[in-house]
């Protein structure tokens, strides 16, 4: 595993920081071949990136990592960061990305599960998620199901799906936190600007998988999941306050009891 002072050298992710470097790249396919070859070149050229905990990621089987989410960048850090854990990483995301043109085309042929809000086809990407980790891939949840709004960009409190898809399974559940990619796009700012240069500094880490065993063999209720859903979100803030330096709130930001509150104050 690698040790803080490794964390803090600005080595690229070439470089052996963990036990994952010498294992064999799984196979990517054409599709996933053609992001591959898109990506790692411009992260190499554009950012300089730090990877650590690689070796908490599974090398095979199904596996659920949850990511918090700060930028539209950190889907690419992130993706790149589990390529570099040898997966191949396999994202839930928002279904208007997958009808744009040719980006649309590409990510749908290499494996990404779209998620239908507010629709009748909204159960299709759980389904899709349950099998995907039955088959034995490694998918990629948000559990706060949108950027963090929090003001010093802490995870939220999270939804139930990566806990019932855990639960449901039985599959391990890695907590993934990542840093710098908000100085690329910043979110929630108005207009959407990329801010390439000077390169910044991309992080990203994999923490030990999350004990839910004091769940496991319990009727799936509400409130099970949410109590479960608890403790995942803690250990992902916990990863990221590892990444920064920096101990992460003891509550975490809540959007929905935001909302309401800011609705009283307009009322």
């Amino acid at each position: 595993m690698t040790d803080g002072s490794n964390e803090q050298q600005e080595a690229p992710v070439d470089n052996r920081l963990d036990n994952r470097q010498g294992d064999p790249r799984p196979p990517r396919g054409f599709w996933f071949g053609i992001i591959v070859a898109i990506v790692k070149p411009f992260m190499i050229v554009f950012t300089k990136c730090r990877f650590t905990g690689r070796e908490n990621m599974p090398r095979t089987g199904g596996v659920i990592y949850v990511p918090n989410h700060i930028s539209h960048f950190d889907p690419v850090l992130l993706g790149y960061f589990i390529w570099e854990c040898r997966r191949i990483p396999r994202f839930l995301g928002k279904a208007s990305l997958f009808k744009i043109p040719v980006l649309g085309k590409i990510i749908t042929s290499a494996g990404q599960i779209p998620v239908y809000r507010d629709s009748t086809q909204a159960a299709d990407a759980f389904r899709d998620a349950v099998a995907a980790v039955e088959r034995g891939e490694c998918v990629g949840v948000y559990p706060e199901g949108t950027i963090t709004r929090d003001p010093d960009m802490w995870p939220m409190t999270g939804k139930t799906g990566a806990a019932r898809i855990a639960l449901m399974t039985g599959c391990p559940v890695i907590p993934v936190a990542n840093w710098g990619a908000q100085e690329i796009v910043k979110s929630y700012t108005g207009k959407i600007r990329i801010r390439l240069l000077p390169r910044k500094t991309l992080q990203a880490r994999a923490g030990a998988p999350v004990d839910l065993s004091a769940f496991e063999g319990k009727p799936l209720t509400n409130q099970l999941l949410h109590e479960a859903t608890e403790v995942i979100m803690a250990r992902v803030a916990e990863t990221l306050g590892e990444l920064r330096g920096e101990t992460p709130p003891k509550e975490l930001y809540d959007l929905r009891k935001a909302r309401k509150a800011e609705g009283e104050e307009t009322a």
